[in-house]
């Protein structure tokens, strides 16, 4: 080979990795263009999720919606915001009142032992009954369940009182009350499933309506805010005449019925 030969050979091998390099150059700009480009839309992206975050959590939650709601009071109640909820024969000279919350396991077992003695008693009209809800197991134990229950228990009372009276007995039974820590009463289909074993309530699409969309959730709060302003701090607590019903322990509220009979027939002769 000549030296002129082997001289353009060497030329053209420097051109042809002159181009490569070029080429690779460029192919290099543009790959770091790219990860540029993305990691901006990352970050960007990070910041966009930290701000959603931020909003979610400092937007109001659904109860605190709730409380600046238009408030409906449920037929068959009086008073301020309608938080008196009494009902029983005109008849009958002294109010037992009660105070229950509905996530409270005490208060089922109350119900399912002395329930059925409270309602004869009322129903023969020894007394009156005046329900006072509350919903602190929600701030104790987390959830919505005493509220919403709170709420549907509202909605059967625009019913009736007999409705409202079968449906509280239903949520305490043995069968579809859950345990404290188990938040079912936070979902509407469940509500609606107790209540359609009260016939009054069975397919009663108004009802479920008002469950649904929460017609008496305020009233629930408002119910919930005389529970807290009552000086009552436990649950069940059963008064008359302003005095407290207590067992054969002087303590808690009677769980028997022999309990019951003693410290109600004492109540009314007093």
């Amino acid at each position: 080979m000549s030296k002129r030969n082997s001289a353009q050979a060497k030329t053209a091998a420097r051109e042809r990795l002159r181009v490569e390099r070029e080429r690779e150059a460029k192919r290099a700009k543009v790959r770091r263009q790219i990860i540029v480009a993305c990691s901006v839309v990352g970050v960007l992206a990070i910041a966009g999720g930290i701000g959603y975050a931020v909003v979610q959590a400092n937007k109001p939650g659904y109860w605190e919606d709730a409380a600046k709601a238009k408030l409906v009071a449920p037929a068959n109640t009086s008073g301020k915001n309608g938080t008196t909820v009494v009902m029983g024969k005109a008849s009958a000279k002294k109010t037992l009142v009660m105070y229950e919350d509905p996530r409270c396991p005490i208060c089922a077992s109350f119900e399912q032992t002395v329930g059925a003695t409270v309602k004869s008693d009322f129903d023969a009209g020894k007394f009156k009954l005046q329900y006072v809800g509350a919903t602190f197991l929600d701030r104790s134990l987390t959830g919505e369940g005493s509220k919403n229950a709170l709420s549907a228990l509202g909605a059967a009372l625009n019913v009736s009182p007999e409705a409202f009276l079968e449906y509280k007995t239903a949520l305490y039974s043995a069968k579809y009350h859950p345990e404290e820590t188990e938040d079912k009463f936070k979902d509407d289909s469940y509500l609606i499933k107790v209540a359609d074993t009260v016939s009054a309530l069975k397919g009663n699409t108004k009802f479920q309506s008002a469950v649904k969309n929460g017609t008496y959730d305020r009233w629930a709060l408002e119910m919930s805010k005389t529970f807290d302003s009552s000086g009552v701090s436990g649950t069940p607590t059963l008064k008359m005449d302003g005095k407290t019903l207590t067992g054969s322990d002087g303590k808690n509220a009677p769980m028997s019925v022999a309990d019951f009979t003693t410290a109600v027939d004492a109540a009314l002769k007093g």
